[in-house]
Order: structure tokens, then C-alpha cells, then sequence
């Protein structure tokens, strides 16, 4: 007989502690929620104060039966579930089905899997916060009435299965919103003047770029502009007006937040925020490393605190000033942002002794990468800034005003080890000046005017989104992942290369969600209950009495529209492609893929078409159409009308005009022997 049975999430997370402690105590796990909500029906009893209907989650009956026998035999049941509200609540509902099984029944948590964590969490048990569960409860029931009542009005005037949800569709509206702009974006010329200038002492030469006239910022949006300017600065002396030295630090980003390591992981490592979490979640539940059994290597994945532990703060300075030297070593402390949680730490190694790159062969690929990025990020973050040596200069042409910046590492800091990344293109370090003096003249060499023209902004990748998601209150930690997936799965948004791109489908649902729940996919709105959801696990608010307020509204809102559906009598826009089988008009659907064409006369006649895009650049090898196709996974391809008939052309990458092309098996060839080449 066990004296203590711990209940965990996961095999895995069963494993990494079972080391930790002694032969009477089992470790087992719940393989997640044990129950939830059906899935047939709303599962809310609406007339009896919005009471969720819970079930046991099908296919989890010999587990349950398993569980109760070993609660049985225990003489404390620990429950050991993740530190959040979803965890919360699984130990909430494990509770309640081992009620009658279990002598003594109590909550432990840890941000870590370690054995220290884990025999301290023991030492501390609590009860169930309730607090933390009705916040759970809050979030699921709500979701689930918006998604029960909204999606009908979608079946009606779009097709039958599809879904509408608090969160995503938020998200949808954002990216959509984002689609118009670039749409609605006209660009607007405008030039720059750049001059390569010599400085005679040195001999060096630098780079200024034009910045207006008598000390006044002038932008430049003509030809005729640059050539008056031009005219007016012809065969002018080149005088340094000013010149400002200065030092300038650069200090380390806070140790990862799960919004930040989302972010991070999708810009430098090309991580889907899916693969993101599933690799941080092996990483935190352990790993198993020779000689040292199975082992948590990162803390608590779902967060939005950069706060760390002093323990942690200690053994962060040993590593640095032993790798490094005194010189690379600042204690930093990080502000929280105002709304966050800081129930749990920042993401940081558990084991700063663990380089990653001693234990790279125990990991996989996806592993190694994460956990090198988390471990980097930590250590960068307790150490010196970036120090660079800066110069701004101001010349003179006549009355016209060039600029020219530079600057120089001085001491490298933090960088020694991380830098992190951005969502705009890099750019590059800056040189350092000549060491130039005021009423200096410095000689023309070059003389450049360039043309451009403002672009319209970028679309969202899941790193940008995450992050103004966050920035909005849309959303918390646990749901960044999950929202961009299923917006994804359901085909209202597509990827094309990293940018996410509504889909037809998208758009059309996003249009019905705005015209008939305006209230719903408001950015504030949304914000707002997030905020409550927060009051809940403070145990600030009720959570009944957030449902009631919201649901009031909410179902006047679902009883209009309604009303209002009756009356309209939904037609189908009209093509002008002729269906080939009946001679009807063929009509637009939309189907779980976006729109096609479908045959008016169903179901006598069921002829339906796909709508071919294509691109206005002629086939590179026999000058047909080139259509876009998609895989299974929504990954672009272009092909040939003509293929594969009469024409082999077949690529990833769009074709450009005057472009030779060569099947991929031929490059294939040609790589594989210039690489023999090279090893030759």
C-alpha cells in the first residue's frame, strides 16, 4: 500500500518525478482533463444558473476505474496538475471523482520539476483554489455559449459546420482588418539623396544621406525636387557643422514570458507557436540524460511573468563570472507589465549546470534549439549591457543639410551571448566615422538619388499577432497557441510563406460576425472580459454574476438576429461560367477550402468546379497559363494548365518573367555534384 498516490498531467511528467521520491509513494497520470462539457450538446443549464453539465470524457472509463483503485489504497492523494487555472481545474475534477474513494485528498504545485520543487510542494500542501477553478469555469462556459448561439447564424448563410468562437474570432477580424488596410494602401513616392564623402586625414570614406535645408527636416516626393536640390548643391564644398560623440548601452531583453518565447521561437528557430509549446512541454514535464535519470529542464512554460527566483538569480551570477569574468555580471530585476499574473516565474532553465551543448545528443533537433534559446535568454539577461562608442554628424552643402551616423562596440555585454531578434528587417551595425572635426571639409566622391515608395504595413505572422494580442489583453498565455490554430484549422486564415492571409471563407465569416455580433468580436470587449476572468482568480468577482451580466446582452443580441434571418432569403451569387452538364448559370459556395462553383440545379444536377487562380506570368517553358495550386497542408505550388498533357513545369516558387527553369530532380543532380566538387 502506497502511503501517498501524486496524480500528474502526463506519463512523462510521472516519470521525471518518480526519482524524486521514496518506494511508498505511486505516481501516476490522468492523461489530461478526466472531465468536460459534452461535446453533442451546449452542456449549460442556462435556467438553472448557468450550471455546466459535466460528463466523464468518453474512452476514459478504465482510467477513471484505475484511478479510484489506487486512491483506495493511498493514505494521501496528492495532485499534483500544472500551476494554472486548466491545472486547477483537472485537480478540481479529480477531486470531485475521487471524493469517495480517497481518505485525504490535497492540491501541491511546482514551477519546476525538480527534486527540491517537488519535495517542498509536498511539504506544503493546500486546498483546490477554488478561485483559480470558477475562473476556468468562467472562461469555458462562456466560450461555450458564444460558440453554441453564434455558429447557427454561420450555417445559415454560409455552410453547415462551421464554428465561431470568443477569442478567434478577434483574431480573424484583426487579420482581415490588417488585409483591407494593404489593400486600401496607396503608395507614395518619395526620393532620397545619398553622397560617399572622403575624408582627407584618413582616407576613409562614409556614407550621408540628405536631411534638408538650413537644419529643417525637408522630404522629398519628385523628380523635380531631387534635380533642384541637385542643381543647388552642384559643385557646393562639403563642410562638417557638427559633430556629437557619445556612449550608448543596449541592455539584455527580461528572461522569456510565454508570449515572448512564442514570439522568438517563431522568428529565430521558424517554430509554429504549436510546435513552440508541444517542445517546451516535453522540455518542463523531462528529459531523459545519461547519468542522470529523466530530468525537467525548463520551468513552467505558461506564464507572463519575467520575475525569477533568488535562487535562481544566485546560481545565474556563479555561471556568468565563471564563463565570463566579474566584468559580464549585473544583478536586473524586470518590471511585470501591468495586468500580469506573476503567479509563476519567468521560462528559465531549471539547471543552469545543464549547457545545453554537453547534453545536445540526449535531446531532439527541436529540443536542443528550444533549450538552447530559453537557457541564452536567461543567462543574457542577468548580465551587462552592450556598450557602443556613437557619432552624429551634420554636414553642410551650401544650405542644404546631410547626416551621417556611426558607432562602434566598445563592449560587447550581454551580446557575448544573445541578442534578440525583431519582426522588421535587420539592421545592419552601423560602422564607425572617420574621426571628423567641426568646419572640417570633407571631398565628394560619389553622388547617388534613389527612388522608392512607401509599402503598405506587413501582414501578421503568429510571432507579430501573439504579440499585439498580448498588447490588447486579448488572450492570456494558454490560449495564444490554441487561437491560432484553430483560426488555421478551420481555413478562415491560411499561410502564405510565415504571413497569415484571411481566405475567402475568413473573410465572408468575419463580415456575418461583425454585421450580426458587433459587441462580441470587439477588440475592448474582449479585453474587458479577460480582465474579469482576472477578478475571478483573485477572487474579486463571482463568476456566476460575470455570466449572468455578459449573457443578458448577449442572448437579446442572438434573439435579433435571429428575427432578423427569418426575413432574409439567402441567394447565391451568380458566375458567368455555364455548368457544361444542364446549362445553368453556375453559383459561388464556400466550402471548408474557400469559395467554388457549384451547379444551381441540386440536387438533380450536383456538378460542381474548382475556381482556378492564376498569375500573370506566362509559363517558363511553353508560354501556357500558370494556375496556383495547394497541397493538403495549404502550402502554394504553381503548375502549368498544359501540365502534365503537353508541359512538365511544376514549382514551389513563383516564376518571374524571362526566368529559365529546370525540374527539381535536375537541380537535385547538379547541387549533389557541385557539393563532390567542393569536397574535391
Amino acid at each position: 500500500m502506497a502511503d501517498k498516490l501524486i496524480i500528474v498531467e502526463s506519463p512523462s511528467k510521472a516519470n521525471t518525478i518518480k526519482k524524486f521520491l521514496g518506494g511508498s509513494t505511486k505516481v501516476v497520470a490522468s492523461m489530461g482533463h478526466i472531465r468536460d462539457l459534452p461535446k453533442s450538446k451546449m452542456g449549460i443549464d442556462i435556467e438553472n444558473d448557468f450550471e455546466p453539465q459535466y460528463i466523464n470524457i468518453r474512452g476514459k472509463g478504465e482510467l477513471i476505474k484505475s484511478l479510484k483503485k489506487e486512491a483506495k489504497k493511498a493514505k494521501t492523494v496528492y495532485l499534483a496538475t500544472d500551476p494554472d487555472r486548466e491545472g486547477e481545474a483537472i485537480a478540481w475534477h479529480l477531486s470531485t471523482i475521487l471524493k469517495g474513494e480517497a481518505s485525504k485528498i490535497t492540491r501541491v504545485t511546482f514551477n519546476e520539476i525538480t527534486k527540491t520543487a517537488v519535495k517542498k510542494a509536498i511539504k506544503e500542501p493546500r486546498d483546490i483554489d477554488v478561485n483559480l477553478v470558477d475562473a476556468q469555469q468562467a472562461r469555458r462556459v462562456i466560450d461555450r455559449i458564444v460558440g453554441y448561439k453564434m455558429s447557427p447564424v454561420l450555417w445559415k448563410k454560409v455552410k453547415r459546420g462551421l464554428s465561431a468562437g470568443r477569442v478567434q474570432s478577434v483574431a480573424v477580424k484583426l487579420i482581415v482588418e490588417r488585409e483591407e488596410e494593404i489593400e486600401k494602401f496607396i503608395p507614395e513616392e518619395y526620393w532620397n539623396i545619398y553622397v560617399n564623402l572622403k575624408d582627407s586625414n584618413t582616407k576613409k570614406e562614409f556614407e550621408a544621406k540628405y536631411f534638408g535645408e538650413n537644419g529643417k527636416k525637408l522630404e522629398i516626393h519628385s523628380k523635380e525636387e531631387v534635380d533642384k536640390i541637385l542643381k543647388e548643391i552642384e559643385n557646393a564644398k562639403y563642410i562638417i557643422d557638427d559633430v556629437k560623440k557619445a556612449e550608448r548601452k543596449r541592455t539584455p531583453a527580461p528572461p522569456f514570458t510565454t508570449s515572448t518565447m512564442q514570439q522568438e521561437a517563431s522568428r529565430k528557430l521558424g517554430f509554429t507557436l504549436k510546435k513552440t509549446m508541444s517542445v517546451a512541454q516535453g522540455l518542463y514535464e523531462g528529459v531523459k540524460i545519461p547519468e542522470k535519470g529523466t530530468v525537467g529542464l525548463i520551468t513552467y512554460m505558461r506564464t507572463d511573468s519575467t520575475r525569477i527566483s533568488e535562487e535562481a538569480r544566485a546560481v545565474a551570477k556563479e555561471e556568468i563570472i565563471k564563463n565570463y569574468g566579474e566584468e559580464y555580471y549585473e544583478n536586473r530585476y524586470y518590471k511585470a507589465k501591468k495586468d500580469a499574473q506573476d503567479a509563476h516565474e519567468a521560462i528559465r532553465p531549471t539547471y543552469i549546470n545543464i549547457n545545453p551543448d554537453d547534453i545536445k545528443e540526449s535531446l531532439t533537433k527541436d529540443q536542443y534549439k528550444l533549450y538552447k534559446l530559453v537557457y541564452n535568454r536567461f543567462l543574457a539577461s542577468q548580465m551587462k549591457p552592450a556598450i557602443y562608442d556613437t557619432m552624429a554628424v551634420t554636414i553642410k552643402a551650401n544650405n542644404h543639410d546631410f547626416r551621417a551616423n556611426g558607432q562602434n562596440l566598445k563592449f560587447k555585454g550581454f551580446m557575448t551571448l544573445y541578442v534578440e531578434g525583431t519582426d522588421s528587417k535587420e539592421e545592419q551595425e552601423e560602422k564607425m566615422l572617420p574621426n571628423l572635426q567641426e568646419n572640417q571639409e570633407v571631398k565628394l566622391s560619389k553622388l547617388d538619388k534613389k527612388q522608392s515608395f512607401t509599402e503598405p504595413p506587413a501582414r501578421y505572422t503568429e510571432a507579430s499577432l501573439v504579440k499585439v494580442l498580448e498588447e490588447k489583453g486579448i488572450g492570456r498565455p494558454s490560449t495564444y497557441s490554441p487561437t491560432i490554430t484553430t483560426i488555421l484549422e478551420r481555413r478562415y486564415v491560411e499561410k502564405d510563406k510565415k504571413q497569415l492571409c484571411p481566405t475567402e471563407l475568413g473573410k465572408i465569416v468575419n463580415k456575418l460576425l461583425i454585421e450580426n455580433f458587433k459587441d462580441v468580436v470587439n477588440v475592448e470587449f474582449t479585453a474587458k472580459i479577460e480582465n474579469e476572468f482576472d477578478e475571478i482568480a483573485e477572487g474579486k468577482e463571482e463568476w456566476k454574476k460575470m455570466i449572468r451580466e455578459f449573457y443578458g446582452p448577449f442572448e437579446k443580441e442572438v434573439e435579433k438576429v435571429e428575427e432578423e434571418l427569418e426575413k432574409v432569403e439567402l441567394v447565391d451569387e451568380v458566375s458567368d461560367v455555364k455548368c457544361e452538364k444542364c446549362g445553368r448559370m453556375m453559383v459561388y459556395k464556400y466550402g471548408r477550402f474557400g469559395k467554388f462553383l457549384a451547379c444551381p440545379g441540386y440536387p438533380e444536377c450536383k456538378n460542381t468546379k474548382a475556381i482556378v487562380e492564376t498569375i500573370d506570368v506566362p509559363c517558363p517553358v511553353c508560354g501556357g497559363e500558370v494556375q496556383v495550386k495547394k497541397t493538403r497542408r495549404g502550402r502554394k505550388y504553381y503548375v502549368c494548365e498544359n501540365s502534365p498533357a503537353s508541359c512538365e513545369y511544376i514549382s514551389w516558387n513563383k516564376p518571374k518573367l524571362g526566368e529559365k527553369w529546370e525540374p527539381e530532380e535536375e537541380k537535385t543532380k547538379k547541387e549533389t555534384k557541385r557539393k563532390k566538387n567542393v569536397k574535391k
